[in-house]
């Protein structure tokens, strides 16, 4: 049990991700049990932290030579100095171009799959906005509750009329049209972390939906799954309302968002 000494990691301790994969740092001995802090307790009390690379990429400190590593080097230092193979990922170039590409796919977009209890408070670990990562967030989760939904209105066949792809991805993408505009009006800063949370939200209904799938084979009438589909619904609604709380913007965006399935419903009849 190999553990990297004198190290602090710098964590977020409002993503639940990033609270967890450290604490199983501590847990496993990969680190010492002073071996991870609070980003937004720590701020300004560690010497040779650039604080604000820090909000988008995690910050190793190595308290012997002072230096520091961040974002998917911080994480492959870890790992590597229990498993070695892991240090493939700095010394290959493709490797280290996929694990950053991905490392900075989830870290730009970690405040709208998990957002904190406030948007952007004082020495809060908010990464910076990139438009590059989110569009990417938002399209891959457009077209994966696309998919979820097309399979799952063949099961409410005959209560509804079937559906394709290609219809369920323009209907999202016209409520992002939709929701967008609207919320541009109301507040142009907030339109695309808005975006970002409302897919976050459909992708939650998404993937709350595949277990019924799982049941096509034992229960055949659409009345169940009529049912389950409403209380998604309901589930999606005030997770929907929560994070417009937290995005502070009006409850008329909470009205829209469902007024619009509403206008699609009644065009599909």
């Amino acid at each position: 049990m190999k553990t990297l000494e004198d190290h602090t990691i710098l964590y977020d301790n409002e993503c639940p991700l990033c609270v967890n994969y450290t604490r199983a740092f501590v847990v496993t001995g990969m680190l010492e049990q002073e071996g991870r802090k609070p980003y937004n307790d720590s701020v300004g009390k560690i010497e040779g932290v650039d604080w604000d690379r820090a909000r988008n990429e995690i910050a190793l400190v190595n308290h012997r030579d002072h230096t520091v590593a961040y974002g998917a080097d911080a994480i492959v230092a870890v790992l590597a100095n229990r498993f070695p193979v892991f240090r493939l990922f700095t010394r290959v170039r493709a490797l280290r171009w996929l694990v950053g590409k991905l490392y900075f796919f989830v870290s730009y977009n970690r405040k709208v799959v998990a957002p904190g209890k406030v948007f952007e408070g004082i020495n809060t670990c908010t990464p910076s906005m990139h438009y590059g990562y989110r569009w990417v967030y938002i399209l891959l989760t457009c077209v994966m509750a696309s998919l979820v939904l097309t399979n799952y209105t063949q099961l409410l066949v005959p209560l509804v009329p079937t559906s394709t792809f290609g219809r369920e991805f323009l209907v999202c993408g016209g409520q992002l049209v939709f929701q967008g505009i609207l919320v541009g009006m109301l507040n142009r800063q907030r339109w695309i972390h808005y975006l970002g949370n409302m897919m976050t939200v459909s992708l939650l209904g998404a993937l709350l939906l595949l277990p019924a799938l799982l049941l096509r084979d034992v229960v055949t009438t659409p009345l169940p799954y009529t049912i389950y589909f409403m209380m998604v619904v309901a589930v999606m609604f005030l997770e929907h309302y929560r994070r417009v709380k937290i995005l502070e913007l009006p409850w008329v965006v909470c009205f829209t968002w469902v007024l619009y399935r509403f206008i699609v419903l009644g065009l599909i009849f």
